[in-house]
């Protein structure tokens, strides 16, 4: 709740484009709110297992950090 009050009322003037990352789906409400405002860009989700079956409308916003994995490692 504390992540939701803060990004939809708090800080949300401060930022062009939200990205979450979150695979339960707990924050469900923050990404409808995001939609309809046409600021969510990305959800990204750590591994498949984690996914939450609330998250299947969210498909177009959907990353699996395991596909991108080698691009946020420290070379």
């Amino acid at each position: 709740a504390e992540l939701i009050l803060h990004a939809a009322a708090i800080e949300y003037k401060n930022y062009h484009k939200a990205v979450i990352v979150a695979g339960d789906g707990d924050y469900r409400c923050l990404y409808d709110f995001l939609i309809k405002k046409k600021k969510l860009l990305r959800i990204i989700i750590p591994n498949e297992k984690s996914e939450s079956s609330l998250l299947k409308p969210f498909q177009q916003y959907k990353t699996f950090l395991i596909f991108d994995k080698d691009k946020l490692e420290l070379k």
